[in-house]
């Protein structure tokens, strides 16, 4: 007689240990641990360390609306934009913000497509920056074009006079892209929102709190009819959303690539500049949540898994930057055009070769110490590189623009440019809007989508152990 082996009743071996994947959540914490962890950011009183860094974002965001007010009513002459670079610190900023937003997205949208339940622990937070950080880019094409006040010619509502906006102009592409970027936006973060919201509501402890969480929750009860419409919003603005990644920062590298200036016509700008975005974006998702984590108390929730897939996405990313850095010289010399040759060659060795050599140093080299697993578990050089990562990316955007400008084609029409108080202040005042902005949606929203990370949780599972089945394999 053969002898009939259950497959079930087979030990089978551990895999080794360099194969195990830790788990997103640590220590099989309960559903109701993760409810009462994430709920406590913003249901507990007000922290000192929030307190005092609310204060400072604050008073800086002042600053950067009382420059926007000195420069409307004394004009752009306050700027440092002289000829022959008459785009500078305005359009920099701008591109530079907007490479923030798009960590967000990406973490949102495409990863939830492709099934990435790692991204569950920092999607809300990520989410919130790309709102903030575009907040924050749409202030510089609005001040930039000097009269503020007819900044509302630039959509199409025909006037008295039937003045309608010029579309060949790639101010107009800016206008439409960001703007449609920012409202499908908000919409993926709101609806992402909506299970969280109602949870807060029914935990609320106060009649207003109740209320507020009550109205934005738009009645949600998690019935199974609720959730079945939740899941089709979803991956319908995720759908969405995906092609907005790539098309919003390559529309914005076409302000620069559909002119004929040396160092700007050139057909590798859209991808190089959306996987430069998205490099940016990972920086300071990985800048915002790395001190996050530790003063929320949350290491349970965003685990060194999370830190180290995001350090890889870095340095993927960062990889691919330095590759366009590479073809860009590679274009110019295969070219034969002496300008932009020279444009190049101008960068690395002219004036602004301290600005060069910064971005070569803080996009190129840096992010090469990711591949050592010593450096990714420790935060604190994990911290300063993703500084130095939104460091570097900024000095791109400042060669991309002013190196290409400073030297024109005539020796006569050679300039250096300074920015002044002004342009400074008005850029540091946007990084008090964007954490003004961020800390409130840290004091009154989740910061981490619960229902989503109690959906990787093995309890979760059904066919988990710990989600109740009864053995079987592993």
């Amino acid at each position: 007689m053969s002898a009939v082996i259950s497959a079930n009743s087979i030990p089978l071996p551990d895999p080794p240990a360099e194969l195990v994947r830790q788990p997103l959540v640590l220590n099989q914490r309960p559903l109701g641990w993760i409810s009462d962890r994430v709920a406590a950011v913003t249901e507990g009183p007000a922290p000192l360390w929030w307190k005092v860094s609310f204060g400072i974002s604050f008073l800086v965001m002042l600053m950067c609306f009382s420059m926007i007010g000195y420069l409307i009513s004394t004009g752009v002459g306050v700027w440092g934009n002289r000829h022959p670079v008459m785009w500078a610190w305005d359009i920099v900023n701008f591109v530079w913000w907007i490479g923030i937003g798009h960590a967000g997205t990406l973490i949102s949208a495409i990863l939830f497509l492709l099934r990435q339940r790692w991204r569950t622990s920092i999607n809300r937070a990520a989410e919130a920056m790309t709102i903030f950080a575009v907040m924050c880019a749409m202030i510089f094409p609005l001040i930039h074009v000097g009269r503020v006040w007819f900044a509302w010619w630039l959509f199409p509502i025909p006037n008295a006079n039937s003045v309608w906006p010029q579309f060949r102009s790639p101010l107009m592409w800016d206008v439409f892209a960001v703007s449609t970027y920012f409202t499908v936006s908000t919409l993926f973060w709101y609806v992402g929102l909506l299970p969280d919201l109602a949870t807060m509501r029914d935990r609320a402890k106060t009649k207003l709190r109740k209320i507020l969480y009550g109205l934005f929750a738009l009645g949600w009860t998690g019935s199974n009819r609720h959730w079945n419409n939740y899941e089709k919003a979803y991956l319908i603005l995720a759908g969405l959303s995906t092609p907005l990644v790539l098309s919003v920062h390559s529309i914005v590298s076409l302000d620069f690539s559909v002119s004929q200036l040396p160092g700007w016509h050139t057909t590798i700008f859209p991808p190089y500049f959306v996987a430069g975005a998205i490099f940016s974006g990972f920086g300071m998702v990985l800048t915002l949540l790395i001190p996050l984590r530790a003063v929320c108390k949350l290491e349970e929730v965003i685990t060194m898994r999370h830190i180290d897939l995001m350090c890889k996405v870095t340095l993927a990313t960062g990889s691919i930057v330095g590759y366009a850095y590479g073809m860009e010289f590679f274009i110019a010399w295969y070219s034969g055009n002496p300008y932009e040759r020279f444009c190049f060659v101008n960068r690395a060795f002219g004036p602004y070769w301290w600005a060069y050599w910064a971005m070569i140093s803080c996009n190129v080299l840096v992010p090469q110490l990711f591949w050592f697993k010593k450096i990714k578990r420790n935060l604190v050089i994990v911290f300063i590189i993703s500084i130095l990562v939104n460091i570097g990316m900024w000095f791109e955007r400042f060669v991309i623009i002013a190196t290409s400008l400073h030297r024109d084609f005539m020796p006569s029409n050679w300039g250096y440019y300074k920015p002044t108080f002004v342009d400074v202040c008005t850029y540091m005042g946007t990084f008090g809007l964007f954490f003004t902005c961020f800390l409130l949606f840290l004091r009154f929203v989740p910061m981490i989508a619960m229902s989503e990370v109690k959906g990787i949780t093995p309890q979760a599972d059904p066919h988990h152990p710990l989600g109740g089945a009864k053995g079987g394999p592993r």
